[in-house]
């Protein structure tokens, strides 16, 4: 594939996006950056977080993920379904009800600063990695498959994605990011179709064969039933549910856009549309790895040893429609996840550390000021983790994303459940941030002992449960009974 015309595709996609910044920020004001004026449509806002949740890493860890896995991570999906049901019901109506802007500022509300800066950390640290690392597997990909030929360094092709979403993020906010994840979830998912068309004509078999000779060959093997394997069922549902209310119901990127919409009524209608499309999407993605690994059988073709790039080597083997769309998803599927980002951390930064909501020193156009200084210097931080991980990328990215996620959003977890749980009781708020210290390095431990401690038992995605409750209980040991 020539890549001088993948680099025009990538300018041609800036472009469109360009645009789309170009008409949603005119006239923005820091309410619109931070809150959309709270006037977006609940069906452009599910849309745009299919995109949103997916990124990159689903794109391409899901359907190579089916190699080694089989189907077994479509019980994370399944339990996905229950978590959005508690967002829907528990955490939205609280939301709403105390018209946040930031949701670290309910734990400010309800414990204190310490509690509120705490949770507001562990966000940041946990968004900038797994989000960095998102754009790092696309930034990767495109360079070990395309711009490396051509002598463009990995760095240089790291930074034109950061200062491209920069550019198109800076005024418009969050009011941009919602209408640009219409696009991106359009082309991630029409490049997941045509691909999967292509691979069929290719092979010359129908999808329902293909699964039935799939389901045959033991490739879609979903029920794991030893319990002390990693991907065993009801583990995986269990995990998927609370991966889906701390990954969403307590990340400030994903509640920020659901904050957007009108009322509490259509960010519950969000919500639930939401879910239930996100099951069709990762079968998809389930389906597509299936059809690689056929094809590959088929063809002779032999596959790389990371599965990350089962997905790009098929594509570009393949011919030139092929490689072109999976282009325009890949980039799709790197923008969908940072440009929310950078804005929710902007926004977190500037409501629980800084207390732009009570701060009265400063002007608007001040408070301006210090948003774009924010918004650069978090751009900045994530070039820099792009960059560092490079060297140490060998397993499969969402098993390290969601290793990630249990360690950093366990204690949000645990926060939000005793906050929500735990009537006329307070945990001392200058002892929280040692408890949220403390349960993520006990879980280390223990996740690397689970062996010789638990007859044998590994770790999973539960472990940010684990994680969860060791906070809940450590806050539980600091408590006063209050009014």
């Amino acid at each position: 594939m020539n890549p001088y015309l993948i680099a025009g595709i990538v300018i041609g996609y800036f472009c469109l996006l360009i645009l789309i910044s170009h008409i949603t920020s005119r006239k923005a004001t820091n309410d619109t950056f931070f809150t959309g004026n709270r006037r977006s449509p609940w069906f452009v806002v599910a849309y745009g977080m299919i995109g949103a949740s997916l990124s990159g890493v689903t794109f391409m860890s899901v359907p190579g993920y089916v190699q080694t896995t089989q189907f077994t991570y479509f019980g994370v999906v399944i339990g996905y379904l229950f978590g959005y049901l508690a967002i829907a019901f528990v955490l939205l109506p609280l939301y709403y009800k105390l018209n946040l802007t930031s949701i670290y500022t309910y734990l400010g509300n309800r414990f204190g600063l310490n509690s509120q800066k705490t949770g507001a950390s562990f966000f940041i640290i946990s968004r900038l990695l797994g989000s960095a690392l998102r754009m790092y597997l696309v930034v990767y990909i495109l360079y070990e498959f395309i711009f490396k030929f051509i002598g463009v360094p990995f760095w240089t092709l790291a930074l034109c994605f950061i200062v491209l979403i920069l550019i198109y993020t800076f005024k418009g906010g969050i009011k941009t990011v919602i209408w640009t994840d219409t696009l991106q979830t359009t082309f991630m998912l029409l490049s997941t179709i045509v691909t999967i068309v292509c691979l069929l004509k290719e092979m010359d078999i129908s999808l329902f064969d293909m699964l039935k000779q799939a389901s045959d060959a033991g490739y879609t093997k979903l029920y794991e039933s030893d319990w002390r394997s990693n991907n065993f069922f009801w583990k995986q549902v269990l995990s998927g549910a609370f991966i889906t209310i701390a990954m969403t119901g307590l990340d400030q990127d994903m509640m920020q856009k659901n904050l957007t919409c009108k009322s509490l009524r259509s960010a519950q209608k969000n919500m639930l549309s939401f879910s239930l499309s996100l099951i069709v999407v990762n079968f998809l993605f389930l389906a597509l790895g299936v059809a690689l690994l056929f094809y590959a059988n088929q063809t002779g073709f032999a596959l790389p040893e990371k599965s990350d790039s089962i997905f790009p080597a098929v594509a570009f083997h393949m011919n030139s429609l092929t490689c072109i769309v999976f282009v325009i998803g890949l980039v799709a599927a790197g923008y969908s996840s940072a440009d929310g980002t950078l804005t929710s951390l902007t926004t977190t930064f500037c409501f629980d550390i800084l207390h732009f909501d009570t701060d009265t020193k400063h002007t608007e156009e001040q408070k301006k000021k210090i948003r774009k200084i924010i918004h650069i210097a978090f751009a900045v931080i994530y070039f820099a983790i792009i960059i560092i991980f490079k060297p140490f990328h060998n397993d499969s990215l969402i098993k390290t994303l969601f290793d990630i996620a249990g360690y950093t959003y366990g204690p949000l977890l645990g926060l939000f459940c005793y906050g929500l749980f735990v009537k006329n009781r307070r945990p001392n708020d200058k002892a929280v941030p040692f408890v949220a210290i403390l349960s993520p390095i006990i879980c280390y431990i223990l996740n690397m002992y689970s062996e010789q401690l638990f007859f044998g038992y590994k770790f999973g995605f539960e472990l940010l449960i684990l994680n969860g409750l060791l906070t809940f209980i450590g806050l539980l040991a600091f408590n006063k009974k209050t009014a």
